[in-house]
């Protein structure tokens, strides 16, 4: 599986296992098959209240804590002060059963605690080896500019991408700043069932989603799937199997684009 570095010493899988909505013994199952499978990246949130599944399914998997990888998220929008940044880190520890976390995220943008503080305060845990690396999610080039001011190194910003909202001014923005993206709901609404896709689909006999994870690794970014089907957690496993020609990576490049999907009240976006 490729990896792409975060710091000089810190890489990330580019394929993980997405848990967002997943819970209870579905989790835990996911989670266990996703590793079985071949995984070495899980993606969780505090928000997504399944820290506890996860950390059975990992038990469950039987795969050392050295051997895969672990991304969570700083609850929004209170956690992000210096005090609960500290507190929420150690319960995370013991949620997810874990002495580290490769990755922490701040999980969308809030002005009401700046982000020096919370960004400040996850360096003091990186120093202290309770996370390897920090990152930020749903941030916009704006977002970024304020955060970056911190002087605290941000190496990943996770971030709704699919070929009908393919991000490509913020992705040049966060390349330009050592930035690396993770791609959340990119098999969400029709994306599958565009014409190019399904042709493509035919060509590479392949399915749909794993021509849209398959662009997503090719253009350099990571992407997080998730499922609860053994079969479909296989299937998007193999997405980063095979190679497709430059042509058709551009033909989904250019696609026509569409707005956000996951816009929420808190985005903030228009910041």
């Amino acid at each position: 599986m490729k990896s792409i570095m975060l710091t000089a010493d810190v890489s990330i899988p580019v394929l993980g296992f997405g848990t967002w909505q997943l819970t209870g013994q579905e989790c835990i199952d996911g989670v266990c098959a996703a590793l079985e499978t071949g995984y070495r990246h899980i993606d969780t949130a505090d928000a997504y209240g399944n820290h506890a599944q996860v950390a059975e399914g990992i038990k469950n998997s039987g795969v050392a804590r050295k051997d895969f990888f672990l991304t969570t998220k700083l609850k929004f929008p209170n956690a992000y002060t210096k005090e609960a940044v500290a507190a929420d880190a150690q319960r995370f520890l013991e949620e997810l059963q874990i002495d580290w976390i490769d990755l922490l995220l701040i999980h969308w943008p809030n002005r009401e605690v700046p982000f020096a503080e919370t960004l400040r305060a996850m360096d003091e845990l990186k120093k202290k080896g309770i996370i390897k690396a920090i990152g930020v999610s749903n941030f916009t080039p704006h977002h970024l500019d304020d955060a970056l001011k911190a002087g605290v190194e941000i190496t990943n910003n996770q971030v709704e991408v699919r070929p009908t909202f393919n991000q490509k001014t913020l992705r040049d923005y966060c390349a330009s700043k050592n930035i690396s993206i993770t791609a959340y709901s990119s098999l969400r609404g029709g994306d599958p069932e565009l014409p190019l896709i399904t042709e493509l689909a035919s060509k590479y006999s392949k399915t749909p989603q794993q021509i849209i994870l398959n662009w997503i690794t090719n253009r350099g970014m990571i992407t997080i799937p998730k499922s609860s089907h053994p079969e479909r957690i296989k299937e998007n496993f193999e997405s980063a199997s095979f190679e497709m020609e430059e042509a058709d990576l551009e033909k989904i490049d250019n696609l026509p684009q569409s707005d956000r999907g996951n816009d929420p009240s808190f985005g903030d976006f228009e910041y």
